[in-house]
């Protein structure tokens, strides 16, 4: 509760709940001083969320939640109270005090975060610099035979990260710690020093000056009349950073010889980075290499370009989602601002809440191929079970955003956006494509499409929807309706079920165990010395990997990887999880050694491999069949790759 003469008191008279909510929520004017949106709490779609601007509060008379505009951000933004409340005093203008938190390990986390949040922005800059040094030529080469201009390269902070392993390293190593240099995500290490850092980790103090824990200020440091943050205290704090730490000297970049894209949160502050390879040598490893996750950047969370695009969206009251970083910035420098891109292929549930703070009207335009389709048709999927209005354009073959705009011009491009249809035309339209009109082809036609109007929330928009497949397919509306709630009723009982014991292979079951051990830890706090720490272990991989994708406890094992490593049976977790999880941890058998879970890995990328080499053989009898040579020789082709992998010989044949 803010008291008049303390520090939330004056925040909240100097905040605009209107203007802070409203960058959370479409607000429109009711009345004097009344305004009004769809509640951000839960899902509605009449409005019934209210602000009052005079009396600084808001109200939802749906589901009751009520508050000042600090307990919005707090809730909103998934914050404590003081985060709340230096980020609102951020966004009001006034000058913080010296920051302080509720207990230890909350300092920590937010000196990390702020630490980290810095670190970025000085890489950010000196990738920058290096892009106009004489050794980026080729970089510069490459950048304008994409159309990138200099203006666009200034606008989005593109740079390039030289070849060499150490510049960045050795420039960035003056201000900061070795443990927040391996935290950081930019650089590597050899293996054989990966356990005695992890072992360092969360020891003493971060050697980095105080920062806020929402990581836009350093807190503790004094402040001109601007709000602007003076180096008084930082200076000694990074004198302490420059000492040499051992160990250091392993460290390496790990983006090299490539073109740096940033990526910004919200607030457009810089949290990771994409790095195109400039390298035709097949060693230099994938062609975009992303930053891994850290305590400042989890992909699941972030839209690219949300940090430029959101104001336009809320004028232009709906969202353009492409499929790459690239074509994002193209349509952008295009002129056609209120662009967005994920860094995968399907939503997540953080995002859809993200985007639909601005919008919940969206135009996707992935690539016209059938990856691209499957991308589009697996990444819309929570968006319409979140009642989004979708369209979708489909480019010519051959044709990106990227490539259209530079060849047809923005223009043209305009005109296929204005064009582009409904989702579920678009969805019948391929349906028709992919199967002929005979009865197994129409009965294959209602199963593609079933899955994705059982999403629709309105039952009455889905029995339109069933009228509409069964005029284009031309089939009886009341067979289709039918299927429809069977279907419905099917989906309704699986999800009763509980996960079937049987159905988790051991593989699963040892992983689970893993992720479910809590964190080694001193009494302070800090990781436990030479002690096998077996969530620790298997995280990155999990995570780098995704070799539990497809698994029956696929979804129980994302929320373990997602958890803080505390207590496991606290998370909120659904019934038929935690009964799973209770029984896998009450029959413990044998020991988790590192042996174990070396083996448990190989056996999961093995599995992942022969489920890869089904597929493939699939397709390339699927291309034979339809002549499809191409196809058949790309598929060919990753078949012999992962033959390779899994060591499987090949036997040769003589005519």
């Amino acid at each position: 509760m803010a008291n008049p003469g303390d520090f939330a008191y004056t925040v909240k008279q100097q905040a605009d709940i209107v203007r802070v909510v409203g960058e959370y929520v479409q607000l429109k004017k009711t009345g004097a001083g009344s305004f009004t949106g769809l509640c951000p709490f839960h899902k509605e779609k009449t409005p019934s969320f209210h602000v009052h601007e005079t009396r600084q509060f808001y109200h939802c008379f749906g589901c009751g939640e009520s508050g000042d505009v600090l307990k919005f951000v707090q809730k909103i933004e998934n914050l404590t109270f003081p985060e709340a409340l230096r980020l609102v005093a951020q966004k009001a203008g006034v000058p913080l005090p010296k920051a302080s938190y509720n207990s230890e390990s909350e300092a920590r986390e937010a000196r990390l975060r702020g630490a980290l949040l810095d670190m970025h922005e000085r890489a950010c800059s000196w990738f920058q610099e290096q892009l106009r040094r004489p050794e980026a030529a080729h970089a510069r080469e490459y950048a304008s035979s994409r159309g990138l201009t200099e203006q666009t390269l200034a606008r989005f902070r593109i740079g390039y990260a030289p070849d060499s392993g150490f510049l960045l390293r050795d420039t960035l190593r003056r201000e900061y710690g070795e443990e927040l240099l391996r935290e950081s995500g930019l650089f590597s290490w050899k293996e054989s020093d990966s356990r005695t850092a992890s072992a360092r980790l969360g020891q003493g103090d971060l050697r980095k000056g105080s920062f806020d824990s929402a990581g836009q200020n350093r807190a503790g440091s004094a402040q001109d009349d601007k709000g602007n943050a003076k180096s008084s205290e930082s200076g000694e704090l990074r004198a302490s950073l420059a000492q040499d730490d051992k160990g250091v000297a392993a460290l390496y970049s790990k983006f090299r010889n490539r073109l740096m894209f940033p990526i910004c949160n919200e607030a457009g502050r810089v949290i990771a980075f994409t790095g195109r390879t400039l390298s035709r040598d097949e060693k230099s490893g994938p062609k975009y290499l992303n930053s891994p996750e850290t305590a400042i950047y989890s992909k699941s969370r972030v839209l690219f370009n949300l940090d430029k695009a959101k104001e336009d969206i809320r004028k232009a009251g709906y969202a353009i989602l492409v499929e790459g970083q690239m074509d994002c910035i193209s349509v952008f420098a295009a002129g056609i601002h209120h662009v967005i891109a994920t860094s995968g292929t399907a939503f997540t549930e953080a995002q859809v809440r993200l985007l639909e703070r601005f919008t919940k009207t969206l135009v996707v335009n992935f690539d016209p191929d059938t990856a691209g389709a499957n991308a589009a048709e697996k990444s819309l999927a929570m968006l319409v079970e979140h009642d989004f209005q979708i369209r979708v354009v489909t480019l010519e073959e051959g044709y990106d955003p990227d490539l259209f705009l530079r060849r047809k011009g923005v223009e043209a491009y305009a005109a296929a956006l204005r064009a582009a249809p409904k989702y579920f035309d678009y969805l019948i339209e391929r349906a028709q494509t992919r199967f002929p009109r005979t009865p197994d082809g129409k009965a294959k036609a209602v199963n593609f499409l079933l899955p994705h109007v059982q999403r629709v929330p309105s039952r009455i928009v889905r029995d339109e929807m069933a009228n509409e497949i069964a005029q284009k397919l031309g089939i009886d509306p009341g067979v289709l309706r039918q299927e429809l709630r069977h279907a419905a009723v099917a989906r309704g009982t699986v999800r009763m079920k509980s996960v079937p014991q049987q159905a988790v292979t051991p593989a699963e079951r040892i992983i689970l165990r893993a992720l479910a051990t809590p964190f080694r830890t001193k009494p302070d706090g800090s990781a436990s010395d030479n002690v096998l720490d077996p969530a620790r272990e298997l995280r990155p991989i999990l995570t780098a990997e995704r070799l539990h994708e497809g698994l029956a406890s696929e979804p129980l094992v994302e929320i373990l990887l997602r958890s803080d490593g505390g207590e496991v049976m606290a998370l909120e977790l659904a019934p038929e999880q935690r009964s799973l999880l209770a029984e896998i941890l009450m029959n413990e058998q044998e020991e988790l050694t590192p042996e174990l879970l070396g083996n448990t890995i190989e056996s999961l990328r093995q599995g992942k491999l022969r489920k890869a080499y089904a597929a493939a053989k699939q397709g390339l009898d699927e291309a034979a069949r339809a002549r499809e040579w191409t196809e058949f020789a790309r598929q060919s082709k990753e078949i012999e790759a992962i033959e390779k992998a899994l060591g499987i010989r090949r036997v040769q044949t003589q005519a």
